[in-house]
């Protein structure tokens, strides 16, 4: 095993654990930006608005939830997102995460919609 930090396997994916992980802004950030970049991404190359700590922690949460896999590449600490396993394990879930909507168009008070709270 060496300095590879241990992974779930998919069998041991539980979708509460993964929900938790990505109920957190910061972390479906680091989701986020994992899979619009398209190749992995050491830790201290996320754009995050939190300490290298906070960071590990993070990482750690998405890890053990199964969402990443770390390996070292060097001294350097890489992350990928797990997409195939997640997709055999929820399939449409990170798509759902990942995937941009368009805008919805905002409603006018002059528009026949339109209801006040």
């Amino acid at each position: 095993m060496g300095r590879t930090p241990p992974h779930p396997e998919v069998s041991q994916f539980g979708l509460q654990q993964v929900l938790e992980a990505l109920v957190d802004p910061v972390r479906r950030s680091i989701v986020t930006q994992l899979d619009a970049a398209g190749e992995d991404i050491k830790c201290g190359d996320f754009d995050i608005p939190v300490s290298k700590s906070t960071a590990t922690h993070h990482f750690n949460v998405l890890r053990e939830a199964g969402l990443i896999r770390q390996y070292y590449v060097g001294t350097a600490r890489m992350n990928t997102l797990r997409r195939d396993e997640m997709d055999e394990a929820f399939p449409g879930l990170l798509a759902a995460l990942t995937t941009p909507r368009p805008a919805r168009p905002s409603l006018s008070p002059a528009d026949p919609g339109f209801r006040s709270r």
